[in-house]
Protein backbone atom coordinates (compact mmCIF):
# COMPACT_ATOMS: atom_id res chain seq x y z
CA UNK A 1 0.00 0.00 0.00
CA UNK A 2 1.28 3.45 -0.90
CA UNK A 3 0.63 6.37 1.40
CA UNK A 4 0.23 9.83 -0.12
CA UNK A 5 0.40 13.05 1.81
CA UNK A 6 -1.34 16.09 0.44
CA UNK A 7 -0.87 19.48 2.08
CA UNK A 8 -3.37 22.28 1.85
CA UNK A 9 -3.01 25.73 3.30
CA UNK A 10 -5.62 26.81 5.83
CA UNK A 11 -7.23 30.22 5.64
CA UNK A 12 -8.45 30.63 9.25
CA UNK A 13 -10.50 33.49 10.57
CA UNK A 14 -8.88 35.77 13.20
CA UNK A 15 -10.79 33.90 15.94
CA UNK A 16 -9.53 30.56 14.64
CA UNK A 17 -5.99 31.96 14.47
CA UNK A 18 -6.21 32.95 18.14
CA UNK A 19 -7.50 29.47 18.99
CA UNK A 20 -4.64 27.85 17.06
CA UNK A 21 -2.11 30.05 18.90
CA UNK A 22 -3.67 29.08 22.23
CA UNK A 23 -3.52 25.38 21.30
CA UNK A 24 0.15 25.72 20.34
CA UNK A 25 0.90 27.42 23.65
CA UNK A 26 -0.78 24.64 25.66
CA UNK A 27 1.10 22.03 23.59
CA UNK A 28 4.35 23.86 24.37
CA UNK A 29 3.60 23.81 28.09
CA UNK A 30 2.79 20.07 28.00
CA UNK A 31 6.03 19.39 26.08
CA UNK A 32 8.12 21.37 28.58
CA UNK A 33 6.44 19.80 31.62
CA UNK A 34 6.88 16.25 30.30
CA UNK A 35 10.48 16.96 29.30
CA UNK A 36 11.20 18.44 32.75
CA UNK A 37 9.73 15.34 34.38
CA UNK A 38 11.96 13.03 32.33
CA UNK A 39 15.02 15.23 32.82
CA UNK A 40 14.48 15.37 36.60
CA UNK A 41 14.15 11.58 36.70
CA UNK A 42 17.44 11.18 34.81
CA UNK A 43 19.23 13.78 36.95
CA UNK A 44 18.12 12.05 40.14
CA UNK A 45 19.91 8.86 39.10
CA UNK A 46 23.25 10.25 37.90
CA UNK A 47 24.94 10.51 41.27
CA UNK A 48 27.08 7.53 42.39
CA UNK A 49 25.57 5.75 45.39
CA UNK A 50 28.64 6.21 47.61
CA UNK A 51 28.89 9.99 46.96
CA UNK A 52 25.28 11.02 46.80
CA UNK A 53 23.27 12.87 49.43
CA UNK A 54 19.80 11.39 49.62
CA UNK A 55 18.39 14.69 50.86
CA UNK A 56 19.96 17.10 48.40
CA UNK A 57 20.48 15.03 45.25
CA UNK A 58 17.21 13.23 44.65
CA UNK A 59 14.70 15.36 42.80
CA UNK A 60 12.26 12.45 42.67
CA UNK A 61 11.72 9.50 44.96
CA UNK A 62 14.37 6.82 44.40
CA UNK A 63 11.72 4.21 43.65
CA UNK A 64 9.77 6.40 41.19
CA UNK A 65 9.38 4.65 37.83
CA UNK A 66 10.67 6.20 34.63
CA UNK A 67 8.03 8.57 33.18
CA UNK A 68 7.14 6.74 29.96
CA UNK A 69 4.60 7.90 27.40
CA UNK A 70 1.84 5.80 28.98
CA UNK A 71 2.49 7.10 32.50
CA UNK A 72 2.62 10.69 31.30
CA UNK A 73 -0.56 10.29 29.23
CA UNK A 74 -2.34 8.89 32.29
CA UNK A 75 -1.17 11.79 34.45
CA UNK A 76 -2.23 14.19 31.66
CA UNK A 77 -5.76 12.78 31.89
CA UNK A 78 -5.79 13.41 35.63
CA UNK A 79 -4.34 16.92 35.20
CA UNK A 80 -7.08 17.85 32.73
CA UNK A 81 -9.64 17.62 35.53
CA UNK A 82 -7.81 20.21 37.65
CA UNK A 83 -6.30 22.49 34.99
CA UNK A 84 -8.89 24.19 32.76
CA UNK A 85 -6.20 25.28 30.29
CA UNK A 86 -5.44 21.63 29.49
CA UNK A 87 -9.14 20.96 29.13
CA UNK A 88 -9.38 23.59 26.40
CA UNK A 89 -7.32 21.48 23.97
CA UNK A 90 -8.30 18.19 22.36
CA UNK A 91 -6.93 15.27 24.40
CA UNK A 92 -5.58 13.50 21.33
CA UNK A 93 -3.57 16.58 20.34
CA UNK A 94 -1.88 16.61 23.76
CA UNK A 95 -1.26 12.86 23.59
CA UNK A 96 0.45 13.38 20.22
CA UNK A 97 2.75 15.94 21.86
CA UNK A 98 3.76 13.29 24.40
CA UNK A 99 4.22 10.76 21.59
CA UNK A 100 6.50 13.18 19.75
CA UNK A 101 8.56 13.68 22.91
CA UNK A 102 8.79 9.92 23.38
CA UNK A 103 9.97 9.57 19.76
CA UNK A 104 12.59 12.28 20.38
CA UNK A 105 13.94 10.29 23.34
CA UNK A 106 14.02 7.10 21.26
CA UNK A 107 15.88 8.93 18.49
CA UNK A 108 18.34 10.24 21.06
CA UNK A 109 19.10 6.70 22.23
CA UNK A 110 19.03 4.80 18.94
CA UNK A 111 20.19 7.33 16.34
CA UNK A 112 22.54 9.33 18.55
CA UNK A 113 20.64 12.59 18.25
CA UNK A 114 20.88 15.27 20.93
CA UNK A 115 18.78 15.63 24.05
CA UNK A 116 15.31 17.06 23.31
CA UNK A 117 15.12 20.79 23.96
CA UNK A 118 12.71 22.91 25.90
CA UNK A 119 10.49 25.12 23.76
CA UNK A 120 10.46 28.89 24.27
CA UNK A 121 7.31 30.89 23.75
CA UNK A 122 6.34 30.78 20.08
CA UNK A 123 8.66 27.88 19.22
CA UNK A 124 6.06 25.11 19.32
CA UNK A 125 4.98 25.20 15.69
CA UNK A 126 2.91 22.11 15.07
CA UNK A 127 0.23 19.82 16.38
CA UNK A 128 -1.67 16.84 14.99
CA UNK A 129 -5.32 15.81 15.00
CA UNK A 130 -4.69 12.04 14.70
CA UNK A 131 -8.29 11.08 13.87
CA UNK A 132 -10.71 12.74 11.55
CA UNK A 133 -14.44 12.15 11.29
CA UNK A 134 -15.97 10.71 8.17
CA UNK A 135 -15.93 13.17 5.26
CA UNK A 136 -14.40 16.17 7.05
CA UNK A 137 -14.04 18.09 3.77
CA UNK A 138 -16.82 19.65 1.74
CA UNK A 139 -15.81 21.78 -1.19
CA UNK A 140 -13.06 24.15 -0.12
CA UNK A 141 -13.70 23.85 3.63
CA UNK A 142 -12.71 21.32 6.28
CA UNK A 143 -14.30 20.64 9.65
CA UNK A 144 -11.54 20.30 12.22
CA UNK A 145 -11.99 19.41 15.89
CA UNK A 146 -12.27 22.51 18.10
CA UNK A 147 -11.63 24.86 15.18
CA UNK A 148 -14.88 24.20 13.39
CA UNK A 149 -15.18 24.85 9.66
CA UNK A 150 -11.94 26.25 8.21
CA UNK A 151 -11.52 27.47 4.66
CA UNK A 152 -8.79 25.79 2.60
CA UNK A 153 -6.75 26.82 -0.39
CA UNK A 154 -7.11 23.77 -2.62
CA UNK A 155 -3.93 23.77 -4.65
CA UNK A 156 -4.99 20.47 -6.24
CA UNK A 157 -8.14 18.37 -6.07
CA UNK A 158 -8.40 15.48 -3.66
CA UNK A 159 -8.45 12.28 -5.76
CA UNK A 160 -11.56 10.12 -5.71
CA UNK A 161 -11.47 7.28 -3.21
CA UNK A 162 -8.93 8.94 -0.92
CA UNK A 163 -9.67 8.99 2.79
CA UNK A 164 -8.50 11.76 5.12
CA UNK A 165 -6.97 10.15 8.17
CA UNK A 166 -5.34 13.01 10.09
CA UNK A 167 -4.75 16.72 10.01
CA UNK A 168 -1.66 18.53 11.24
CA UNK A 169 -0.70 22.13 11.66
CA UNK A 170 2.88 22.68 10.57
CA UNK A 171 4.12 26.23 10.39
CA UNK A 172 7.12 27.62 8.65
CA UNK A 173 9.91 28.76 11.00
CA UNK A 174 9.71 32.47 11.84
Amino acid sequence: MITFTYEYKLIPTPEQTDLIDQMLEVCRKVWNFALRERKDWSASRKCPVNACSLIAEYIMAPDAPYPTYHKQAKSLTQAKTTNPELGSVNAQVLQQVLRTLDRAFEDMKTRGLGFPRFKKWGRQRSFVFPQMRQAPMTGDTAKLPQLGIVKLRLSRPIPDGFEIKQASRDAQPP
